[in-house]
């Protein structure tokens, strides 16, 4: 990927296809198969920033003080499953709590599908987010990089992440420097399945990614998505079977489907 002066304004579906793929050929695979994290947004304007961040601003002690009571309260169904820090940001983000994850999909389709869902916002430009993991691991020190090496693999399991660093104290004392790590959550549900869903971890809870990014211009793209082409966009998705009713199973997402599928164009 080249460096990233400008962002990238598509003009048709077929120039939007073609820019999700740039790139995706491996030449040592001889496959089609990129090293990219997608998240799609639907305003160009807002910010690469955590649930926690929103809410909490720059007040980063509170992250503690969340992770502790929602450990503790979470009750003996999930004791099994918040045996670690990791786990316990994991769980949370899943299930709503404000944390310093934010969401990603290895598909562009559902990126996509996330940037033209709200059709509230088709009078705003949407964004695709597209990053190149592989590099953000090579800018990560000794002790995570022998992990991926040990493995032979390009992005962290929450099982890797409790063997380099078992804390979120440790990650956040490894460098002087903020570092960020992708990385898989154990399939909890449908929902993370069929999102084809990951996550990035800051080791600063109120960092801003999008700062982070543009100081390490190498490792992304920015895919601008014009308002006008939104509808067009959005039901060729439809047609494609990326809908709220596959991306969130259950009746909240037919719900969901059903109110955006009859919102009248006006």
């Amino acid at each position: 990927m080249d460096a990233n002066s400008e962002d990238i304004t598509v003009n048709s579906w077929k120039d939007l296809c073609d820019r999700l793929y740039d790139n995706s050929w491996q030449p040592s695979l001889g496959r089609y198969r990129a090293n990219f994290a997608f998240r799609g947004i639907n305003d160009k304007t807002h910010s690469l920033v955590s649930r926690f961040s929103r809410t909490t601003g720059n007040l980063s002690h509170l992250e503690y003080h969340l992770l502790r009571n929602f450990r503790k309260y979470a009750g003996v169904k999930y004791k099994d499953s918040l045996t670690s820090d990791w786990r316990v940001l994991t769980l949370g983000q899943h299930y709503g709590l404000p944390t310093r994850l934010i969401d990603w999909t290895y598909s562009p389709f559902i990126a996509v599908h996330f940037a033209t869902a709200d059709v509230a916002k088709y009078d705003k430009d949407g964004i695709i987010w597209k990053v190149d993991f592989v590099k953000v691991n090579n800018l990560l020190p000794e002790p995570l990089k022998n992990v991926l090496g040990e493995i032979g693999s390009n992005t962290f399991t929450v099982e890797m992440l409790e063997e380099a660093v078992p804390n979120l104290k440790d990650f956040d004392n490894l460098s002087e420097n903020p570092l960020v790590v992708f990385f898989e959550p154990p399939s909890i549900d449908d929902r993370i399945v069929n999102q084809f869903a990951f996550f990035s971890v800051a080791s600063n809870p109120t960092l801003k990614l999008n700062d982070w990014l543009k100081s390490h211009p190498e490792t992304y793209q920015k895919i601008i998505i014009p308002s006008e082409l939104k509808w067009e966009i959005r039901d060729k998705l439809d047609q494609a079977n990326i809908t709220e009713r596959l991306l969130f199973p259950g009746l909240d997402g037919l719900a969901k489907w059903l109110e955006r599928h009859y919102t009248p164009k006006n």
